[in-house]
């Protein structure tokens, strides 16, 4: 059954699919995991796998206008829509799971979305994982651009106005050809409405970050060309969580988990959460 976003939601009556890994004994926590910019939840399956076989059970969703969601790919009303849904997916795990430490984590966009949706439920969670969040772009647009930006948001909001290199994913070959050949992964431009509504959350999350609390570990690629390391060094100095940690890996690009060094960060993730969740959720 998917998700609907509510009337009150920017993106009312959409559908969003959803899909939940199980593992195979009683689950110990619940990750949320959010996906970025252009692909789908399927796209971690690999990651799912290593998180189940840690005993733990992961939810996704794929954001308005992603995957197999509802939506126009590209656009997005207002930003609030992927935050909807996170929210929604949110109740969905707690119905299901009710008592369980929940971990988010959140790649891209999705480290984004995810600390935008910590500014109002942080309570809620045991911790807070950022895979190369987009909290800075890897170029700081001009008063200029940001101006256009926001003319045409309201003039032409649909309108295609950045393209990104999917060169920049993975330095492993077979991980670029398989996203540019992934009917479900969008290759066109950013519209104009979507650009402005990323801008603003990035400001805002940079604004608020001394009011999020919730331990937080902040990982990025030091060569990732599609969202600035120093997005992810700005969030961790400013952050007001006294349990904070930060992990630059040299080399890496954007998409950390899908790396030659993928089980190495994987197993950086992994150890974090087993840290952070309580004595009782612990083998």
């Amino acid at each position: 059954t998917p998700i609907i976003l509510p009337t009150n939601s920017a993106g009312a009556g959409a559908k969003l699919h959803w899909h939940a890994w199980l593992p195979s004994e009683t689950p110990r926590a619940v990750v949320l995991l959010i996906h970025g910019y252009a692909e789908h939840l399927r796209r971690y399956d690999h990651v799912a796998a290593v998180l189940n076989a840690k005993g733990l059970a992961v939810y996704a969703l794929d954001h308005w206008g992603h995957g197999k969601s509802s939506g126009t790919p590209g656009f997005v009303p207002a930003f609030s829509a992927f935050t909807d849904g996170v929210e929604a997916l949110l109740a969905q795990v707690k119905a299901r799971h009710p008592g369980l430490p929940l971990i988010l984590i959140g790649h891209s966009m999705g480290g984004l979305i995810s600390a935008t949706h910590l500014l109002s439920h942080q309570a809620e969670y045991a911790g807070a994982i950022l895979s190369g969040p987009a909290i800075k772009p890897a170029e700081e647009p001009s008063r200029l651009m940001i101006f256009i930006s926001r003319l045409l948001s309201r003039l032409l909001p649909k309108m295609g106005v950045l393209g990104l290199d999917a060169n920049g994913v993975s330095r492993d070959p077979k991980v670029v050809s398989d996203y540019l050949a992934d009917p479900l992964v969008y290759t066109g431009k950013i519209s104009a409405r979507l650009a402005k509504e990323m801008f603003e959350a990035m400001h805002r999350v940079q604004a608020e970050a001394r009011t999020i609390r919730v331990p937080m570990l902040i990982l990025h690629g030091a060569e990732d060309s599609l969202a600035a390391p120093e997005g992810s060094q700005y969030l961790y100095d400013h952050l007001g969580s006294p349990d904070k940690q930060i992990k630059i890996y040299p080399h890496l690009f954007h998409e950390i988990f899908n790396e030659p060094e993928r089980e190495a960060v994987l197993a950086d993730v992994t150890g974090w959460i087993d840290a952070h969740l309580p004595k009782a959720a612990n083998p």
